[in-house]
């Protein structure tokens, strides 16, 4: 950790003052790592056409391997190209060219320099001590003068405190322990698709993924579902309690799990399955 430097930091924003750009925008926390990634910063990256894991973690390099997560690693990738005037002067700079460049959900602010080499550094934003998001900032790649991002990398969201997920609907299991997203997941339907009264319940993944749908609306076509929606039915008696919630939400299944009732405060509705996945473009 460069102590020097946090004493510049925060003499710079004393000398800025509160409510100034720089303060308000100020992405580094500089404390030490509890258990510092010791492997290298430069390590090749690979892209294939895949979305697993394992081709996630070819792509993002030292990013992926710092991560310390308590499942698969949910996102990465890299090396992305900034432009000729893109790239920062500093490290901190490079860093906020990731966050503008990408736009990532997720925390914005806490990150701390993990690892710093003359031409790198890893930025880490670290949950209990362990790393879930990891950001590699590289400084003069080919064509790309200045400091940018090269790779990142990032653990499930249900991984990361509530106050960093912002609207992201992520569900609780019977111990009120956040579930990830990869086992089950919800969300409202795309605006610029016009589905905003539509909701979808996405539950494991490969050949076991299966998408419930919520259509009050009537707004997709009823060849697409196995059965229509239905805001008021009886619990069926072999339904069983799965024990996950989402704010006034209970899911229930039958063991051949063709449609999703979700028990709320004004009854049960029953979430049929899509026949193929349903996606807005």
């Amino acid at each position: 950790m460069r102590r020097g430097l946090v004493a510049v930091t925060a003499a710079l924003v004393a000398a800025v003052g509160c409510g100034t750009e720089d303060d308000e925008d100020l992405i580094i926390d500089y404390w030490p790592a509890v258990t510092p990634y010791s492997g290298p910063l430069d390590i090749p990256t690979r892209q294939t056409d895949e979305d697993t894991p394992e081709a996630m973690l070819l792509a993002s390099g030292a990013a992926g391997r710092a991560l310390e997560c308590d499942g698969e690693i949910f996102r990465g990738g890299g090396p992305d190209g900034w432009g000729r005037g893109d790239g920062g002067d500093t490290p901190e700079q490079g860093l906020r060219l990731y966050f503008d460049m990408f736009e990532p959900t997720g925390p914005r602010t806490g990150f701390r320099v993990e690892r710093e080499e003359a031409d790198r550094v890893l930025y880490s934003y670290d949950v209990g001590g362990r790393t879930k998001v990891a950001v590699v900032v590289a400084k003069d790649q080919e064509d790309r003068p200045g400091w940018g991002p090269e790779t990142n990398a990032s653990c499930d969201p249900a991984e990361l405190p509530a106050s960093v997920t912002g609207d992201e609907e992520i569900w609780t299991d019977r111990n009120a322990k956040r579930v990830p997203t990869t086992t089950l997941s919800s969300y409202a339907g795309a605006e610029h698709c016009g589905w905003q009264k539509a909701h979808f319940l996405e539950m494991g993944g490969g050949e076991d993924h299966r998408q419930y749908v919520r259509d009050p609306g009537g707004l997709l076509p009823d060849e697409q579902l196995t059965a229509p929606y239905d805001g008021d039915v009886r619990m069926p008696a072999d339904a069983r309690d799965t024990g996950y919630r989402y704010g006034d939400w209970r899911l229930w299944l039958t063991e051949d799990r063709t449609t999703a009732y979700v028990r709320t405060p004004d009854g049960v509705e029953a979430w049929p399955l899509a026949k193929e996945p349903v996606a807005c473009m």
